[in-house]
């Protein structure tokens, strides 16, 4: 599948900017990992998709190694102003909705699609970590960040913005296609 095709499926899916992830330059950073482990998000040890359960970063640069295409895709709100809370969660609540669309869409024509999202997984109300199995390990997602990347240099290296000015909020994804 080309590039165009796959900006075509993420445009009709709802995405703001779908491009090619520039997988040449993607480096995992201890120092991101590190950030997890602070736990402000709360899921730190507490899900399948997040570290310590998504695996070292060894064991994600491992996941990563082979793959030699992607894409990079983002979500963009409008925000009545920096403290629009309501805003941000619409917005990030929009973009699961569109990645778990392109992850199931994606899945059919690349079986061994790697989708690294923005946040941990919600496949699950609640998750299984650690007193079960995950449920769904074959549509599990982790994020971006629990694989240690810095998402504003895969941004910059993938030749899109990070950051679209005062009164709007982006997520971005990434998927890995084989």
């Amino acid at each position: 599948m080309e590039l165009e095709e796959l900006k075509n499926i993420g445009n009709s899916i709802g995405f703001f900017k779908v491009e090619e992830l520039n997988i040449d330059k993607i480096k995992l950073l201890p120092e991101v990992r590190q950030m997890c482990s602070t736990d402000k998000c709360h899921m730190y040890g507490r899900n399948w998709s997040c570290p310590p359960a998504c695996g070292t970063l060894e064991e994600c640069e491992a996941d990563i190694s082979g793959y030699k295409k992607g894409i990079i895709v983002q979500t963009k709100g409008e925000l009545e102003d920096e403290f629009d809370g309501e805003g941000m969660m619409e917005t990030e609540a929009l973009h699961k909705e569109h990645f778990i669309k392109m992850h199931d869409r994606l899945k059919k024509e690349f079986p061994k699609l790697l989708s690294l999202g923005a946040g941990c997984c919600t496949r699950c109300a609640k998750c299984s970590y650690p007193d079960a199995p995950c449920r769904f390990p074959e549509k599990r997602f982790s994020s971006m960040e629990a694989y240690g990347m810095l998402v504003t240099q895969v941004c910059q290296d993938s030749g899109i913005k990070y950051y679209y000015g005062p009164g709007t909020i982006t997520y971005t994804s990434c998927f890995f296609l084989e």
